[in-house]
């Protein structure tokens, strides 16, 4: 935020001043500008490569939901592994899932999952959002999967931000890593949906004057700095205007718009339907979470609360996708950072955490849906046929998106890194 203090007065310009002009101060200024500005100055010689205009919606189960109540029951099981739930018949033959997800089991001919992931121990929304564990992102700083999105699509010219996420953001999963901060997501919550609006009494022909303003100021500016260093800053913050002036993203996140029956589809879970919202005004990455699934205690009583209520959201977005004529052009990814231990802990009705195996539910994107890929063990203990790692789905879905993971982008010591590493595919969905 910049301010320059002085007296009223009209200059020979013919714009009058108040007694400061803080930039910054309508909307999104320079906030916005500066986003932009820092995208295009990641790699200033060699334009970032373009990619198909597909979207993502990542929703994240945060604790770690439990695979073998979910997607991978296991009725023939002792009762301290089966636990407390039956399965139910999909639309698919052959395949069932819990009784408490009636709504997925009604349309699992739009929805596939791989339940032979292999995760790590770690907390963290690091392995399933960048392919690396939390450990290796200390040393490394892998970006996000909504920050690749953002730095390949980010000079798109399109008025609304490429990456947005409604669980905030400081999380590894999150993070853009070694691409740089102008990769950060739009977190639209206090002050971030502000910057998508005009300032209190700031009106579109106000907003012209202003803008005018910002550019003569600009032009002051470059006549100061003889490095050259304020070139092109005419033309970030008119994007940075254009995005406030267009309310493009403002819309989408006011569920005002939506039509009440809709709406009410969605109660309680929102979040749902402005990811929709959102990839339909362009966004390229939604990421969202829903719940917590850290079930050490009450594991079954906790379970019957949260997965009626995430069936819902699911559903709800799946089929609104596809009543939309979307169902190729958006992937929607739910999954936790591992799984649950498939025998209960005696003592709280609980399970704890695993990591040698989890389940992920994918929609859309042109992939294969109406199939369950993978099997465990008969106590769902571990992988027993066609064992996946995290980064194989991740590479899946950034190729179904268009995007190589095998690209390389320079680190901050100038070193080119593979957006991933382990660049295997989940077959099945291809």
């Amino acid at each position: 935020m910049l301010t320059f203090w002085g007296d009223r007065q009209r200059y020979c310009d013919n714009i009058s001043r108040r007694n400061f002009l803080r930039i910054g101060a309508f909307g999104a200024g320079l906030t916005l500008a500066d986003v932009l500005r820092l995208r295009a100055a990641q790699n200033p010689v060699t334009p970032a490569k373009p990619t198909p205009q597909k979207a993502a919606i990542m929703i994240y189960l945060p604790g770690g939901p439990s695979h073998i109540d979910m997607y991978d029951l296991k009725p023939e099981a002792p009762k301290e592994f089966r636990g407390e739930f039956k399965p139910i018949q999909t639309n698919v033959p052959g395949v069932q899932i819990c009784e408490h997800m009636p709504l997925q089991a009604r349309m699992w001919d739009k929805l596939a999952c791989v339940r032979s992931l292999i995760s790590t121990e770690e907390h963290s929304d690091s392995l399933v959002s960048t392919g690396y564990s939390e450990v290796a992102n200390r040393i490394s700083s892998h970006p996000a999967f909504g920050s690749v999105i953002s730095k390949l699509r980010g000079d798109s010219g399109n008025d609304v931000p490429p990456f947005v996420s409604l669980r905030g953001g400081g999380s590894p999963g999150t993070e853009p890593g070694y691409l740089g901060v102008g990769h950060r997501p739009f977190t639209p919550s206090g002050a971030g949906v502000e910057n998508l609006r005009l300032a209190n009494g700031v009106n579109t022909s106000r907003m012209d004057d202003r803008k005018d303003l910002l550019g003569k100021f600009d032009t002051a500016r470059r006549e100061i700095d003889a490095s050259g260093t304020m070139k092109g800053m005419d033309s970030f913050a008119g994007r940075a205007f254009d995005m406030i002036a267009s309310g493009i993203v403002r819309k989408a996140l006011d569920l005002k718009n939506e039509d009440p029956k809709t709406r009410d589809r969605y109660k309680g879970v929102e979040q749902f339907l402005t990811a929709r919202r959102l990839v339909e005004a362009g966004v390229g990455c939604v990421t969202l979470s829903y719940g917590g699934w850290d079930t050490h205690t009450s594991n079954f009583k906790e379970l019957k609360r949260m997965l009626p209520e995430l069936d819902r959201g699911i559903a709800n977005l799946v089929q609104d996708l596809h009543d939309r004529g979307m169902q190729d052009d958006v992937i929607t990814v739910v999954w936790g950072e591992f799984g649950r231990t498939p025998k209960i802990n005696s003592s709280d009705a609980g399970r704890d955490h695993w990591a040698p195996v989890m389940s992920a539910l994918i929609a859309g994107g042109g992939l294969k849906m109406g199939q369950m890929i993978g099997s465990t063990s008969a106590k769902g203990e571990y992988p027993k046929e066609r064992p996946y790692k995290v980064p194989h789905l991740l590479s899946t879905i950034y190729s179904a998106m268009g995007i190589d993971p095998s690209y390389t982008f320079p680190n901050g010591a100038g070193r080119p890194m593979y957006i991933l590493d382990d660049r295997d595919k989940v077959e099945e969905l291809l």
